[in-house]
């Protein structure tokens, strides 16, 4: 059997209860923070990992994952290398997506958006929160770059520990960037693919938001 037939073959079976309009907070953040705290009560692995879409100046798409740090007046604030691919393109084109896929609760999340980096005071306030040898870790990693072998980048991981020990400062070209959104999707599964969508949206800088149900 090919591989294509195992994957026609392969399929959940979606068994939510239906979503309703009157179940939705009217405030897009209180419903996201409602289903990510039922994704953290149901351990979901990695609850807050979300996969980031970005392109680059050719229009070329790519994705990758990020895990969502904060919800700091009204933005999805995430932290990078400023010198890796995806800050690269977040410079040269600031719209983006996050998708939050939640699909052991038959749940998924869409945050479309425009970031903007996130003031060097807040960065450095999350920096300082982090395990050391994550520290240590964004002071070895030249983000994105080639590198020959993975004996390289422990060495510099063992040079940026000798260097600064176990507390080292936040490295100038590490930081954060703040999504703020112009729409959120809330996507959870129905039976016989009747899948429950509903947008919150609203025009950027607008504080109303409209909430619209999507065909599936």
């Amino acid at each position: 059997m090919s591989i294509s037939k195992d994957l026609q073959a392969m399929r959940e079976h979606y068994d939510q209860e239906p979503l309703r309009r009157s179940d939705l907070s009217a405030c897009p953040y209180e419903q996201f923070s409602t289903w990510l705290s039922d994704a953290v009560e149901k351990k979901i692995y990695d609850p807050n990992a979300c996969s980031l879409a970005t392109v680059d100046k050719e229009g070329h798409p790519s994705a990758r994952a990020v895990l969502l740090k904060g919800m700091e007046e009204g933005g999805f604030s995430f932290y990078t290398n400023y010198n890796s691919r995806k800050a690269s393109h977040l410079e040269n084109n600031p719209n983006a997506s996050i998708h939050f896929p939640w699909f052991a609760l038959q749940r998924q999340v869409v945050v479309i958006g425009v970031v903007s980096k996130l003031g060097e005071q807040v960065a450095d306030d999350y920096f300082q929160s982090r395990p050391s040898l994550s520290k240590l870790g964004a002071w070895a990693s030249q983000q994105s770059e080639e590198v020959d072998s993975r004996e390289s980048l422990e060495k510099a991981f063992l040079e940026a520990k000798e260097k600064w020990g176990d507390d080292p400062p936040k490295p100038p070209h590490w930081g954060g960037f703040s999504l703020s959104p112009v729409s959120i999707e809330f996507w959870q599964g129905g039976p016989n693919r009747l899948h429950d969508r509903f947008i919150y949206s609203r025009h950027q800088g607008g504080e109303k938001w409209n909430i619209q149900r999507l065909n599936p």
